[in-house]
């Protein structure tokens, strides 16, 4: 039997060895959090070699026909309202509303490329505005859902420190899609197969969609049996929130393009659906808190400060974007006179840095560690570059749009994957696919409600303008012609004051692109002062 010394002294080292222990080692609450930090990441299925290789090729081709499918329009857009005489609807081509918040639940994204082609089949064959405006919508509900779904795969597929340099990578190297979407869709253009800019789709996505269709994509959180999400779609998908958001935008939209042109600002017309639009609006927020996680955009999460400045900053950014892509095709085609083709090759002064800038910078943060930086020196380039364009004139030499895009394009390429790569370090894995498509949505959202709002502001200066610089023009006729045919519509004598009046309404939309550059910059400051190498190396 042991002596009382003996356990005296058992129990003596027992109780420092615990003593020890509980020093050396954390308490259970950290030690369980970072284990289970860790388990997610551990346990998560990764892809490698040759499966990373051809998933990452079909990323990034599927991004690729994304963007091309956004910047092939530009150029095409003046011929477009030549054929329909829908000057007023420049606005509603950009305007495409977006579901990606449903990805989280559906789990793969071959559906959204189903949507996506049926958009472009219905924008080709459009026989009327209207209907081009429907396929415009179909289609970037596809699209969105294709390019949150590319992002939430990379989340999925890789460890955390690979993501910003492969998603700067599919970034960068989708950026062609903007460098060639222009090029392409005035080619098409001058050739007289408009159509075309939307026929192409086809054959290039059934391309994309193969090898997704038939590889096995981790997930990082799983997602329920189809049976199961089809019985229960309607609480996955919020179709309340649906019902009360999207006609509040519509509303909104039909009111900025309604005032001013077919009816006053003070009009019964206009003011209702404004009112329309906010009591709506209002229903929906309270509707959105009261839902929750299961909201159409969650407020448990965008409620922090690094998702929803990003939101707002990416928002503004992209909104940045198409006032310029769009605008500055119709600058170079109505006032210089190019061609389709000629305005494409004009807009690689702005695209070519752009892709530069996007490459350099998704790496560059991940050396630097800090968000916000280069998205404080994308704002104020963005909003130099865009304040600049409104010096535009029909005299305007060719050094000075030049140097003015490349600086625009330069600084908003730093910017694009800013929000991106903040949200990632802000939220858990499980929250990420939402997250991104917050982010995605955003991306839509902003220029759904500007492009508008440019174009508005665009046709109503035009009418103004033609009456001052050229009051004895048919200003009906010319603004009926489009944004190329006036000219064999406006007499000679008539046509320099048309062409400063187009030049003066486009300045007027370029305060505004330049205004939202400025919320960039102000933004860009909320969007995390975190290391990005520290959770790296957690």
């Amino acid at each position: 039997m042991p002596t009382d010394q003996a356990i005296h002294a058992s129990h003596t080292e027992a109780s420092s060895s615990e003593e020890k222990a509980m020093v050396d080692s954390p308490p259970d609450s950290a030690k369980t959090e970072k284990s289970s930090e860790s388990s997610d990441e551990d346990n998560v299925e990764r892809v490698a070699g040759v499966k990373l290789i051809v998933l990452m090729t079909s990323l990034t081709l599927a991004c690729f026909l994304v963007l091309l499918d956004s910047s092939i329009l530009s150029t095409a857009i003046p011929r477009i309202t030549d054929t329909f005489h829908s000057l007023s609807d420049i606005g509603w081509y950009g305007s495409a509303y977006q579901l990606g918040r449903y990805y989280s639940h559906i789990g793969r994204s071959e559906v959204f490329f189903v949507i996506f082609e049926l958009g472009s089949v219905l924008c080709g064959a459009a026989q009327s505005s209207a209907m081009l405006i429907v396929g415009r919508t179909v289609a970037g509900i596809g699209a969105s859902g294709l390019m949150n779904g590319s992002f939430t795969i990379i989340s999925a597929s890789v460890p955390l420190e690979k993501r910003h340099p492969l998603t700067g990578l599919l970034m960068g190297v989708t950026q062609l899609g903007v460098l060639l979407g222009p090029l392409i869709g005035g080619a098409f253009t001058t050739a007289n197969i408009w159509r075309w800019c939307f026929y192409i789709n086809i054959p290039l996505g059934a391309l994309v969609a193969m090898p997704l269709l038939f590889m096995h994509i981790p997930e990082q959180v799983a997602k329920k049996s189809a049976g199961i999400v089809l019985r229960n779609l309607h609480h996955h998908l919020d179709l309340i929130g649906l019902a009360l958001f999207a006609p509040a935008i519509v509303q909104l939209l039909l009111a900025l393009q309604f005032g001013g042109n077919q009816f006053t600002w003070d009009s019964s017309q206009v003011i209702g659906l404004f009112c329309g639009a906010g009591v709506t609006f209002m229903i929906w927020v309270v509707w959105n808190y009261h839902q929750g996680d299961d909201a159409l955009i969650p407020f448990p999460i965008i409620r922090r400060r690094t998702v929803w400045m990003s939101g707002v900053n990416y928002t503004f950014l992209m909104s940045t974007m198409f006032g310029a892509s769009y605008f500055l095709p119709i600058y170079f085609q109505a006032v210089k006179g190019v061609s389709a083709i000629m305005s494409g090759v004009y807009l690689l002064a702005t695209v070519l840095p752009q892709v530069f800038s996007a490459v350099l910078s998704g790496v560059a943060v991940s050396k630097v560690g800090y968000v916000p930086p280069f998205a404080i020196f994308s704002g104020t380039l963005t909003s130099i570059g865009s304040g600049l364009y409104a010096l535009l004139q029909p005299d305007t030499p060719t050094s000075q749009w030049v140097g003015f895009q490349v600086l625009t394009g330069f600084g908003r390429g730093i910017g694009f994957q800013m929000p991106i790569v903040a949200i990632q370090h802000a939220v858990s894995p499980e929250e990420l696919s939402t997250a991104l498509a917050f982010i995605v949505w955003c991306q839509y959202i902003g220029p759904t409600i500007f492009l508008t709002l440019y174009n508005t502001i665009f046709y109503a200066s035009l009418r103004s303008q033609l009456r001052e610089q050229a009051p004895n023009a048919d200003i009906e006729a010319i603004l009926t012609a489009g944004a190329t045919e006036f000219r064999k519509v406006a007499s000679a004598r008539d046509l320099p004051g048309v062409l400063i009046a187009y030049s003066n309404s486009l300045d007027r939309v370029f305060y505004l692109v330049a205004a939202a550059g400025v919320v960039v910059f102000c933004t860009s400051w909320g969007m995390g002062w975190k290391d990005i190498r520290k959770s790296k190396a957690t």
